[in-house]
């Protein structure tokens, strides 16, 4: 008698691992090895399952979510928008600044999104 699975398009474990067939390597040293180890099982997860998870988290993490990026572009933001006008002799009222910084927290994220997206082009 044959055995139905509950779901006929659910797939088992076993089938996803039949496809992962190319390895990836680290050379790591005894103690780093068990602290590996012992991290994974905290998790539930076999070693290799977490080093797979964690590699494929980061590669889709990409730059975007880095918030360095971010940050550093609103730094320049601000530094060519404040230092501009001085430059020119002009003076830069608290509440122009107050604005300027906004609209930089706002399009800091944004910009940096874009400037990853092009790296990641070229």
């Amino acid at each position: 008698m044959a055995i139905l699975k509950t779901k006929p398009d659910a797939s088992s474990d076993s089938d996803h691992t039949l496809n992962r067939v190319f390895p990836v390597t680290a050379k790591l040293t005894k103690e780093e090895r068990a602290r590996v180890t012992e991290f994974a099982r905290t998790q539930g997860l076999a070693r290799g399952e977490w080093i797979r998870d964690v590699i494929l988290r980061e590669v889709r993490r990409g730059w975007t979510t880095d918030p360095s990026l971010a940050e550093i572009l609103g730094v320049r933001l601000l530094l060519v928008n404040v230092l501009r006008p001085l430059a020119a002799g002009q003076r830069l009222a608290p509440e122009v600044f107050d604005k300027l910084l906004d609209e930089i927290s706002d399009a800091k994220h944004q910009l940096a999104g874009k400037l990853a997206a092009s790296a990641g082009r070229k």
